[in-house]
């Protein structure tokens, strides 16, 4: 595995050590609060990682230009995750790297953030979610129920994945497979 391939998403504060010791370069700061993260983002930099603060999660940040300003001044943060284009914008004002998140749970939504990510011209693209056979059987192992999955379907050999990972069914918006 290639490690420069692989984001550390920090979720807890307690990772920071494990992160900090870990082999890869870059990561997204998925917790915290306005008190902590001046000091975290110095202990990740203080070992060469490259950190991008997720303003949605972070908790005491506004999502507004001024502070994202303040993340770029104050805290040196390296760049942001969101999923507001006003935020990436602001970002990449403040001279801050971005990463737009995106949500593909439709075609719609596809289709919107496909117009977004054309508007707000972000450094790098998160689609959510990552590996959707995974999920799949994740989501129907913990829930104890039928489990239907749909959106983005638009082949044979997804629907057979689909099935074949746990879902009892799956919703297609196109009549070919109806």
């Amino acid at each position: 595995m290639d490690h420069n391939s692989i984001i550390a998403a920090m979720t807890k504060k307690e990772q920071l050590d494990e992160v900090k010791n870990s082999r890869v370069k870059k990561v997204i700061l998925m917790s915290g609060d306005i008190m902590s993260l001046k000091e975290i983002i110095f202990q990740l930099h203080s070992t060469n990682k490259e950190v991008y603060v997720h303003i949605e999660m972070v908790d005491g940040i506004g999502r507004d230009a001024s502070a994202v300003q303040y993340l770029a001044e104050v805290f040196r943060a390296d760049g942001i995750v969101s999923t507001k284009s006003n935020a990436i914008s602001a970002a990449k004002y403040a001279g801050l790297k971005t990463i737009q998140r995106v949500f593909a749970i439709d075609s719609g939504a596809f289709e919107t953030a496909i117009k977004m990510i054309a508007t707000s011209k972000p450094d790098k693209v998160e689609l959510m979610p990552g590996l959707m056979p995974r999920v799949i059987n994740e989501m129907k192992r913990r829930i104890n129920r039928p489990l239907i999955v749909g959106g983005l379907i638009r082949y044979k050999d997804e629907i057979e994945t689909a099935l074949n990972s746990g879902a009892d069914y799956v919703s297609v918006g196109d009549p070919e497979f109806w």
